[in-house]
């Protein structure tokens, strides 16, 4: 049986990845990294706590990942921990700046110490493209990050692929768009959900919302788990590959569709606190170089995202009554 270690297990994204690694592929051990004091909630892992084996480990502390190395010997590391919420960057942009990078920092080096020969995914995102020159952005595009969270991303991807060329390290590099995921509270498909849920419920009166008009490219976190596993079976090592899906849509766009779903009248209204002083504002995927590679289709409709996503919610706020 192969070990392979996810960092950050127990966050929104990465959560999906071990189900999906479980479900599918019964021959590979899943090892997971959690720290005492993360925000990321352990019930995201509670389906599949007894087959996975997670590891107390702080990715700032370097001694604690190549204990964790030495132990689980991982032939594969899907690197997902990070401080990911793109509001938080504007109030806390030097803790963003140093987690996200020196976390990534310290893993590198840790793998380059102890097991040099191991896979590598680092999963960055497409935010590090800024707004785009042209689209659908390709992985050519120019890298011109416009908030703290992307510049953290855009440096620690950096830093993966200095250590590819420095070390000869075996780094696969994707940049995921943007994908509906419930386990994620902080981005805005699951915020219009979470209240169309509660006023559904008689637990709010109205929708608020931020920004309307940025456009995005969608997909469904189970699909981008799968599309995570095949980048670390088939792509090239030290060359980007977007990750997206097929589904472009405005953010207003897509609270309608919710609001199609949703069991009542839903009343709407823009927020100022909720519009952020600066935005990405086109994300188009062209994420045509990964799917050639790897083979890789979606499996999951937007309606089917959608259903996924509400029914996620919904049972959320039945489960907090």
């Amino acid at each position: 049986m192969s070990n392979i270690l996810i960092t950050g297990i127990a966050g929104s994204g990465a959560s999906y990845l071990a189900e999906y690694i479980v479900q599918n592929h019964p021959e590979i051990q899943v090892h997971g990294i959690s720290r005492w004091h993360s925000t990321a909630s352990k019930k995201n892992i509670e389906s599949i706590k007894n087959k996975i084996i997670l590891h107390e480990c702080d990715l700032n502390d370097l001694g604690s990942i190549i204990r964790v190395l030495r132990e689980v010997k991982p032939k594969k590391i899907f690197h997902m921990a990070a401080t990911a919420n793109v509001k938080v960057c504007f109030d806390t942009p030097l803790a963003v700046l140093q987690n996200n990078i020196m976390s990534t920092a310290n893993l590198l080096e840790a793998v380059r110490i102890e097991c040099p020969e191991t896979i590598f995914q680092h999963c960055s995102t497409s935010e590090i493209y800024g707004n785009p020159i042209t689209t659908p952005i390709t992985e050519d595009h120019p890298l011109a990050p416009v908030n703290i969270y992307a510049v953290s991303k855009l440096s620690a991807e950096k830093t993966a692929m200095a250590y590819y060329h420095s070390w000869k390290l075996n780094i696969i590099i994707t940049r995921t768009f943007a994908y509906i995921n419930p386990r994620r509270g902080d981005i805005f498909s699951t915020i219009f959900a979470k209240q169309i849920a509660l006023i559904e419920a008689g637990k709010l009166d109205v929708l608020r919302h931020g920004n309307l008009f940025s456009t995005r490219t969608l997909m469904d976190v189970r699909d981008m788990a799968k599309a995570y596993w095949l980048a670390s079976d088939k792509c090239e090592y030290g060359t980007p590959y977007n990750i997206g899906g097929t589904d472009i849509l405005e953010v207003g766009e897509f609270m309608m569709k919710l609001i199609e779903h949703a069991k009542c009248y839903i009343w709407t209204y823009e927020y100022s606190n909720l519009i952020r002083p600066v935005d990405v504002t086109k994300q188009v995927c062209d994420a045509s170089k990964f799917n050639n590679k790897t083979g890789f289709t979606i499996d999951y409709t937007l309606d089917n995202s959608i259903d996924f996503l509400l029914d996620n919610v919904r049972k959320e706020v039945i489960d907090e009554t």
